[in-house]
């Protein structure tokens, strides 16, 4: 009898917090999902202006020097990016509601100027400072804090791409490879699918694109995927390495921020020149889309990991994520067709095998194949991404994120992202 009534009570005080969680999650949905909507609208807006006067490209620089001038301000000038929300989710650390403005600023500023960025990353901070600061407001404890933060991720991310499923367990995912807090499942979800629905009523149309060419299940296609994936890893291996050299060489050789911001935007604006293309300025999405339609040339991707490198290494804000799908669908592109896939299926495989090696998300990748690309290929999808995940090795483009266990055998080694 004492046995029943003590799950009674268990199962009573289960109920409270999945109904105080439930509350929890659709007010962090609608404040910072609301805040990501406009986000959206704003970096949007910026890739507008930006392409109908072609001449903001020249005020790069000053841009850059401008985005240097408000993190000090601020007294933000050694802010870590998307590291700083890891590092609040995974040892508590104080996120301060300050990031949300300042990146919100940075981003639309670079979109605005041609740097080459993307939006996902940004949203990350802005979801992650905002939520932690009404978490405080709340009087949370640490434990509930990291929670909380990780719903504002979950929702401004949602919110900015349509990806419901892929924004709520990346969230939990990222943080630490290996071990996911299943305790922020539900308000993960509840703040994701709130973001998502809240877009969707205001016309923000999800993310969305078809593949051609998928094949039926068999060996020689399966063989070819396994060829591409291989690839991906290794060039997974090449864009974190690239991404972080281009951080330490401006700071190794260029001591003052304003100046390594002045030089990045100035190389941004000569590479443009001598390019003669405006496709590796801003986030980069119609050549995403036309990648994913069969269409991509085989430098892009080489050209567009330079841009971003060039961009986000001299201090400009946005993040990494769209740059990886842009790398990873005109490198899947080119190189699935090599293989003998249809261009199209090999972006798609090339999108997403890609993104799992740099993030060291397996799940998180799957879920985003179902999202972007539905079910079909699925399978192809998964084979892709588990190859990636094996043979990428241990880098990241978060040095914050925790490996927990070995990718190639079952031993715990709890070791910090190279």
């Amino acid at each position: 009898m004492e046995h029943f009534l003590e799950l009674l009570r268990q199962s009573r005080n289960d109920l409270l917090a999945f109904l105080r969680w439930t509350l929890i999650s659709l007010m962090i949905g609608g404040v910072v999902g609301g805040v990501g909507i406009l986000f959206h609208y704003s970096t949007e807006l910026a890739a507008d202006w930006r392409e109908s006067c072609p001449w903001l490209l020249w005020l790069l620089p000053l841009g850059g020097v401008g985005i240097a001038g408000l993190y000090r301000l601020c007294g933000m000038e050694k802010d870590r990016g998307a590291d700083f929300v890891l590092t609040a989710v995974r040892r508590g650390e104080r996120l301060p509601v300050k990031t949300a403005p300042l990146v919100f600023a940075g981003t639309v500023i670079t979109h605005l100027l041609g740097g080459s960025s993307g939006r996902e990353g940004a949203a990350l901070q802005i979801g992650g400072s905002l939520s932690a600061q009404l978490g405080r407001w709340m009087r949370m404890d640490d434990k509930d804090a990291r929670i909380i933060t990780m719903c504002g991720m979950s929702a401004a991310f949602s919110a900015l791409f349509g990806t419901p499923l892929t924004a709520a367990v990346f969230s939990m995912e990222v943080v630490s490879v290996g071990v996911m807090y299943y305790s922020a499942l539900v308000p993960c979800m509840l703040s994701s699918l709130t973001g998502a629905w809240l877009a969707g009523q205001l016309s923000i149309a999800p993310t969305r694109f078809s593949l051609a060419g998928v094949p039926e299940l068999a060996p020689l296609p399966a063989l070819q995927t396994i060829g591409l994936a291989v690839l991906c890893a290794l060039l997974s291996i090449l864009f974190c390495v690239v991404m972080h050299l281009f951080r330490v060489l401006y700071q190794r050789y260029i001591k003052n921020a304003f100046l390594i911001a002045l030089t990045g935007g100035a190389l941004v604006v000569l590479l443009t020149l001598l390019t003669g293309t405006r496709d590796y300025n801003g986030a980069g999405m119609p050549v995403i889309a036309r990648a994913l339609a069969g269409e991509a040339r085989p430098e892009a991707f080489a050209l567009k990991m330079l841009f971003t490198a060039l961009t986000l290494g001299a201090g400009f804000k946005g993040g990494e994520i769209i740059p990886v799908f842009f790398c990873g669908a005109t490198f899947g592109n080119v190189m699935g067709g090599l293989l003998g896939l249809n261009p199209s299926f090999g972006a798609g495989l090339g999108l997403t095998a890609l993104f799992c090696g740099v993030t060291n998300c397996p799940l998180t990748s799957l879920l985003l194949g179902v999202e972007l690309f539905g079910a079909n290929g699925f399978l192809y999808i998964a084979l892709a991404v588990a190859v990636s995940y094996c043979l990428s090795g241990y880098g990241s483009l978060y040095s914050e994120q925790r490996i927990i266990y070995s990718k190639l055998r079952p031993e715990f080694i709890d070791k910090q992202a190279e």
